[in-house]
């Protein structure tokens, strides 16, 4: 099949299937054409770009596309139209993967359910009626419907290996200041990254490959150390794998836990080695919580525009940012020394393994409408104190349900090593 069929068909699928999904906030079908024939005319001449030349992608709409709306999810934002196109976009388009547009996600990226106010009600195409998670749930949804084969968000807390948890996903939330976010509409610059999702666990790679590098307009960029990007065997023979201790502060479902206890024993059989880790200093509810008061005191400040506009922002954000704005420098001092202590047990923990093993999220999802934990992130936030790369991948529930999932966590500038022990423990699982 060409690319230009290929295009063609999502096309169709999107417009007969998206109606009830809502996984979109807006197709740019004509651009998609246009970059589908291009990578036709490079596979004529033998001259492919790689791995993601003619790949299918969307993006989160808080990430600039130049001449389209840049909304963040954000009714204040609709009229927004963006002057350049974010650079982690303009990398996988320079590898050749064919935009499709963007997608929804939580209002401003401060939430993990998808219910937006403006764009309307995100489904998990995996069942009737539930969440994707969040705030990338678009960006899972649209996956995980075969609309795309991958999708950027971003993960803030854990914004895009919840989605890709609830959705039956790969996601990776990447080393801080790896992927440059010039162009991101932020909420936390303090914990922001931007990350893929894929439902193959190959296609997460080598998009690490196309978003990473140095970036003169993002001040955060931090270059790679020599050697980062040497992959080794996807293999996780010699490999070992550390259970943090946390893990017993935190109420998992019981399907979750099974599943967990299955990906462990399955990492074993493979040939890593299993041990517990200590990781005294990470309370991970209290850390979450602190963490999510930064992330409500940065959202004030970066949507201070427009929290006095009239029917800009929906109530449930505008309670969200006062209650951050109105913090006492002490409550954000205080906060920031729980992610420091949280940061500090995770790199004491990476010093007696090679990587953490842990459940992505304490639950599978959950419908819309139904109580939302408060405990969605106590497990994710980590990696984004720390500034460390996660990935999440799916595992299969004992009772044959809704899919599990498990994160790898490593050190930083790790990703190589990381995505090669995820693919291994894929094909274990």
């Amino acid at each position: 099949m060409s690319v230009r069929e290929d295009i063609e068909a999502r096309l169709a699928r999107i417009a007969a299937e998206d109606g009830a999904l809502r996984s979109f906030i807006r197709v740019d079908a004509d651009a998609a054409r246009r970059a589908a024939a291009q990578a036709d005319a490079r596979r004529a001449r033998g001259m492919t770009l790689g791995a993601l030349d003619g790949v299918a992608f969307a993006v989160k709409d808080n990430l600039a596309v130049a001449g389209a709306p840049w909304t963040a999810g954000i009714a204040g934002r609709r009229g927004r139209i963006a002057v350049d196109t974010a650079v982690a976009v303009q990398r996988l388009l320079g590898a050749g993967a064919v935009l499709l547009g963007g997608l929804n996600m939580e209002e401003g990226a401060l939430g993990a359910v998808t219910d937006n106010p403006t764009f309307g009600r995100c489904l998990n195409p995996l069942g009737e009626g539930l969440t994707p998670g969040g705030s990338s749930g678009g960006s899972a949804a649209a996956v995980a419907a075969g609309f795309v084969d991958l999708s950027l968000g971003t993960d803030t807390m854990g914004s895009v290996r919840i989605p890709a948890a609830y959705c039956g996903l790969y996601g990776l939330k990447p080393t801080a200041g790896l992927i440059p976010r010039a162009g991101l509409a932020y909420l936390s610059p303090t914990l922001d990254g931007i990350g893929p999702l894929a439902r193959d666990a190959a296609l997460i790679w080598p998009a690490v490959i196309a978003l990473a590098g140095p970036d003169a307009g993002d001040p955060d960029a931090r270059p790679a150390p020599r050697g980062w990007d040497v992959r080794p065997e996807i293999s996780l023979r010699g490999v070992t794998l550390g259970r943090p201790s946390s893990l017993e502060d935190v109420a998992l479902e019981p399907a979750v836990a099974e599943a967990f206890a299955l990906a462990c024993q399955a990492a074993e059989a493979a040939g890593a080695r299993l041990v517990d880790v200590p990781t005294e200093g990470w309370d991970p509810g209290r850390a979450r919580r602190g963490g999510l008061l930064l992330a409500e005191a940065e959202g004030a400040v970066a949507l201070g525009d427009l929290r006095e506009a009239e029917g800009a922002l929906s109530p449930a954000l505008s309670a969200l940012l006062a209650y951050g704005a109105a913090a006492s420098s002490a409550r954000i001092v205080e906060a920031l020394a729980r992610l420091r202590a949280a940061a500090g047990a995770a790199h004491r923990a990476l010093g007696r393994c090679d990587a953490l093993i842990l459940p992505t999220a304490p639950q599978r999802a959950f419908a819309h409408g139904a109580p939302i934990p408060a405990d969605q992130a106590d497990l994710t936030a980590l990696a984004n104190f720390a500034g460390l790369p996660a990935v999440a991948l799916p595992a299969p529930a004992g009772d044959g349900g809704l899919p599990a999932s498990v994160q790898l966590v490593g050190p930083a500038f790790g990703e190589a090593r990381l995505t090669a022990w995820m693919e291994a423990l894929a094909r274990a699982l």
